[in-house]
């Protein structure tokens, strides 16, 4: 694969490393992205592995609550233009609404929206506003306390982060300052027990590899790896995370101490993983005159 500049570029800008590192990393794993941020990584040449988090999308997420049960929704939209129209907050509302009552974005897609289905409300939003939109996600939590909270609102209940708390016990104030860490911190997960082993084998890895760069021997690599991989763990999950509005203690301390039990989190972010492609300002005006 070749190698050029705009991806020499890209991954500089993810990792912060120097310009001959990027493209060395590049050419060692034969142009993959997340390859060469891990081998920058393994190389202690990553300033920071951001890889592809970052919002690259416009709409809102909406998130609603009915007794024991929430739901957060992600409608996305070409600008944020169209997120802060009336009409298409209106939508988004009522598809969060109509989320309530069904398990999957496919049963979402056909739910009843006032006498058409989801899909072609959305068909004829498009085709009246003049932007593409796109129902992307759903997420649900069940508990016997479900509390939300939204980031950068733009209307009530919808806005540029939804998270959604479910806990035993404690009160409306906790839960709305745990969503609030969950936004700002975004765990991977709520505790050890339900992260993705893949992603804890490959930081493994990644450390296993970064561990033998220093030389040292084996034995001493397995004990650097543990401890390692318990800061990785702890920095990852929401029961082990220094919790921002007291940092003496972990979130799940601090809410057992408050009386109450974190049973599980949603948290949703316009345009989470999205790549959009840009083009250069001439490349627009060469395309606009060939019409």
């Amino acid at each position: 694969m070749a190698i050029t500049a705009a991806l020499v570029k890209e991954l500089r800008d993810s990792t912060g490393a120097g310009m001959m590192d990027a493209k060395k990393a590049l050419t060692e794993t034969n142009g993959d992205m997340e390859a060469a941020i891990d081998w920058l990584r393994t190389k202690g040449l990553a300033k920071a592995a951001k890889k592809s988090g970052r919002t690259a999308a416009e709409g809102l997420v909406a998130v609603v609550v009915d007794g024991g049960k929430g739901v957060a929704v992600e409608v996305n939209a070409e600008t944020d233009f169209v997120a802060k129209n009336a009409e298409f907050q209106d939508m988004v509302s009522r598809i969060a609404g109509a989320a309530l009552n069904v398990s999957d974005i496919d049963a979402l897609n056909a739910a009843d929206l006032g006498g058409k289905t989801v899909a072609e409300t959305l068909t004829d939003k498009i085709a009246k506003i003049g932007e593409n939109m796109t129902l992307r996600r759903m997420a649900s939590i069940e508990g016997d306390n479900v509390v939300t909270y939204v980031h950068n609102a733009a209307a009530t209940g919808m806005g540029k982060i939804g998270v959604l708390v479910a806990m035993k016990g404690g009160d409306e104030a906790l839960g709305k300052q745990v969503a609030m860490h969950i936004a700002a911190v975004n765990p991977a997960a709520l505790s050890e027990a339900d992260m993705d082993p893949a992603v804890v084998e490959k930081e493994k890895q990644i450390q296993m590899d970064i561990a033998r760069e220093s030389g040292k021997p084996e034995a001493v690599i397995e004990k650097m790896i543990e401890g390692r991989m318990k800061k990785f763990v702890a920095e990852s999950t929401l029961l082990s995370q220094q919790f921002v509005v007291n940092p003496d203690l972990t979130v799940g301390a601090a809410a057992a101490q408050a009386g109450a039990e974190i049973t599980g989190f949603v948290r949703l972010e316009v345009g989470e993983g999205i790549v959009v492609e840009k083009e250069d300002f001439a490349a627009e005006v060469a395309k606009a005159a060939q019409g």
